[in-house]
């Protein structure tokens, strides 16, 4: 007998996750192995029990989602990792893949979709709901051509916030890693989505993206 993948779910709701726990205990090929109740316990409970797959919300107390999958992404990078969330926003879904998470499903996912959705990211594989899927599709089609400036165009400063954006840091964030303040990090935004001819953060980090596949090309 196969032994079942090890879940840790990570979500602020007792509701949430008591439903997440019924419905996996009903699937012998799952096994809920921890939970917790905000992205700092999700860290430690993930360096504790080494669970095969997370299930994390994203909007926690303490520690959100996205700096959590950072931080267990930075200790393992093989972590995998399925956000379940209400969100929906271009932004917060290219922040969460971008951060190291494998898959992304709307909390108004079906079972079915949620099961099928963890045992692909077990396998190594993406998985996205339908709708996130439009989302990243309509970006990336959104996204600038490779005749757009190239990033040299850029100071090394703004060259440094584009890199940092493409990570899915906040202006907040940025300011801090860059030692600047917040008012000038948002300055530095402004000014490469100016350059770039870009309409938005996730068009930059999209930007980034393409940028550094042509560079691995060569």
């Amino acid at each position: 007998m196969t032994d079942p993948i090890r879940l840790l779910i990570v979500d602020d709701h007792t509701v949430v996750r008591q439903g997440l726990c019924a419905l996996i205990d009903e699937e012998p090929a799952f096994l809920v192995i921890g939970q917790a109740t905000d992205g700092q316990e999700a860290v430690e409970k993930n360096r504790a029990l080494r669970p095969d797959v997370i299930l994390i919300d994203l909007a926690m107390p303490r520690m959100d989602g996205l700096q959590a999958i950072r931080e267990i992404v930075a200790e393992n990078s093989e972590a995998r990792i399925l956000v379940l969330s209400n969100y929906s926003d271009n932004q917060i879904v290219i922040q969460a893949i971008k951060a190291g998470a494998s898959g992304y499903l709307h909390k108004s996912s079906s079972a079915e979709e949620l099961l099928t959705a963890i045992h692909a990211v077990y396998r190594g594989e993406s998985s996205l709901s339908p709708a996130i899927a439009r989302i990243l599709v309509n970006e990336i089609n959104a996204a600038p051509s490779q005749s757009t400036p190239m990033p040299e165009t850029l100071s090394k400063r703004e060259t440094d916030v584009l890199d940092l954006i493409a990570k899915g840091l906040s202006n907040q964030e940025i300011a801090h890693t860059l030692t600047l303040s917040e008012r000038t990090v948002s300055t530095h935004v402004s000014s490469v989505l100016r350059k770039l001819h870009l309409a938005s953060r996730t068009q930059a980090a999209l930007y980034a993206m393409q940028m550094e596949k042509i560079k691995k090309n060569g």
